[in-house]
């Protein structure tokens, strides 16, 4: 049996961003100050970017009850879905800080927020960029990549 190549592309951007996507990196950053981390301190923000030029921002939100809290991707995209069903996403960008300060490494979205995210590309039917940052290093790869295997129950 042949064996299937799973290739996936990404881009390290070290000094200059797409048009639009400075902006959403700050502002991701900046909602970090809204999540609500008070187990872990690890507080995640998360901006999405509108086909419109509109940037729609969540924070995580946690809860004593593990796990009925939210993910600030979801949180993010969640809103921009309900409150802009019509439109398209262009980007998310997803920033973290551990107890107050920046991280170095940039951050990965989890399983379920990868998952959401295959249903918004289905949704929609276009991919958009994830820009995960960190001080030292952004990385921007397709939302797609991200979850090469996603369940999909609209397949025929």
């Amino acid at each position: 049996m042949e064996k299937a190549e799973l290739k996936i592309d990404y881009m390290v951007y070290e000094e200059s961003y797409p048009e639009g996507y400075e902006d959403l990196c700050r502002a991701a950053l900046k909602i970090t100050e809204n999540a609500y981390c008070a187990y872990s301190g690890f507080a995640v923000g998360a901006a999405v970017l509108m086909d419109t030029g509109e940037i729609v921002c969540g924070s995580n939100q946690e809860n004593i009850a593990y796990p009925s809290g939210l993910c600030a991707e979801r949180t993010a995209l969640f809103y921009a879905t309900s409150t802009y069903p019509g439109t398209g996403i262009k980007a998310l960008a997803i920033a973290a800080r551990d107890h107050g300060v920046e991280v170095d490494e940039y951050v990965t979205p989890c399983g379920a927020c990868r998952q959401v995210m295959a249903e918004v590309i289905r949704r929609y039917g276009a991919d958009f960029d994830v820009i995960m940052m960190g001080k030292k290093q952004t990385v921007v790869i397709k939302a797609s990549q991200l979850l090469p295997f996603s369940f999909d129950s609209l397949k025929k």
